[in-house]
């Protein structure tokens, strides 16, 4: 039996056999190219098939996850028609005579060490989200396939690396039970939506992939921030134990939904939480959350009546934020250049 200490990115206890997500080799070499045209639109074609997958895991993490976690890969796309990347991979391609997959490497990892070297972690994180992108083109220029999390149907918990977005977004539930990996934080995107999905998740490892082999059975404690690998008898039995309490306690936290948020000497206090879509406030009617903060771009109307219907005993409070500085609201929330205004709602316990 050994332990791995990592970061608890998602709260929740799992135990079954590890599955690792293994990396495609996406090994790039230098090589030199006589018709500098061809490879350009050699380029062009896998940016559109990148696209075109993008598109359906976009409407995947749309169906299962909400319109926010959906909204990372609208970025995505974004990001694959940004010319600050495109332009500089074509114009390397025509200049050096060089294929589009040493083109990509190096402008890709022009702008990974860029986003790494901010002081900022959640800018930090973002390095990840250009590794997704590059990665899903590269593979397509190789051709090689890159793996489908999807295709599981067995009960695991996912060893890697790192999960992309992507890879994230494309978890079943029913199968996945939860994930650790060597690198990442409570900020990246995998975790974020590994708390939507609430899959346990341990994540910043530094050693999973090269500790954990396929088929062992692993225990991810997204609590503590634990990895047990190859637990004994009397481990999985007190993991068992201590899921049951977890279970336990969160039905009990659902018997407060309705209790007033009130201290023991008689201090009310607003307990809020801030969601990304209308379709989320279910959740929050579930829990013992009683406000709910969302933003939106240019679509009043439909916010307002998407939460009426599902505001049962809240009220619902509209106000708008405007914008203090170009991209940036007052609060510190960045926004697009074009965007001057923004719908905030929030639901408070009548």
């Amino acid at each position: 039996m050994q332990e791995l200490k990592g970061i608890g990115a998602s709260a929740g206890i799992a135990i079954a056999k590890a599955y690792r997500l293994e990396e495609p080799d996406l090994t790039v070499e230098k090589k030199n190219i006589s018709d500098s045209e061809a490879e350009v639109s050699r380029f062009e074609e896998a940016i559109a098939r990148s696209k075109e997958e993008l598109e359906k895991i976009k409407e995947h993490a749309l169906k299962e996850l909400g319109q926010d976690k959906a909204d990372i890969f609208s970025a995505h796309l974004l990001v694959l028609s940004d010319p600050e990347l495109l332009n500089p991979v074509k114009e390397k391609i025509s200049s050096d005579s060089v294929n589009a997959e040493f083109a990509l490497k190096e402008t890709s990892s022009m702008f990974v060490t860029m986003f790494e070297s901010m002081d900022n972690e959640y800018m930090k994180e973002r390095a990840a989200d250009i590794r997704d992108v590059t990665k899903r083109v590269t593979g397509h220029l190789l051709g090689v396939e890159i793996p489908n999390p999807s295709m599981i149907s067995e009960e695991v918990i996912i060893v890697a690396e790192d999960l992309t977005p992507s890879d994230t977004a494309q978890l079943n539930r029913e199968f996945v039970k939860g994930f650790t990996t060597d690198i990442g934080g409570r900020t990246s995107h995998s975790a974020i939506m590994a708390r939507s999905l609430e899959i346990p998740a341990v994540v910043g490892t530094k050693a999973a992939t090269g500790t954990i082999q396929n088929g062992v059975t692993v225990i991810v404690d997204g609590i503590n921030g634990d990895v047990i690998i190859d637990p004994s008898a009397e481990t999985v039995k007190e993991y068992e134990e201590k899921h049951n309490a977890y279970l336990a306690q969160k039905a009990e936290w659902a018997k407060l939904v309705n209790e007033p948020t009130v201290s023991k000497d008689g201090h009310h206090v607003e307990l809020a939480a801030n969601i990304g879509t209308p379709d989320d406030v279910k959740g929050v009617l579930e829990t013992a959350e009683k406000q709910l903060v969302f933003t939106v771009q240019n679509s009043f109307t439909w916010e307002e009546i998407s939460c009426l219907q599902k505001m049962n005993s809240l009220m619902l409070i509209k106000r708008f934020l405007s914008v203090w500085k170009e991209n940036q609201l007052s609060c510190g929330h960045l926004i697009s250049a074009e965007t001057k205004s923004f719908l905030t709602c929030s639901f408070l316990k009548k």
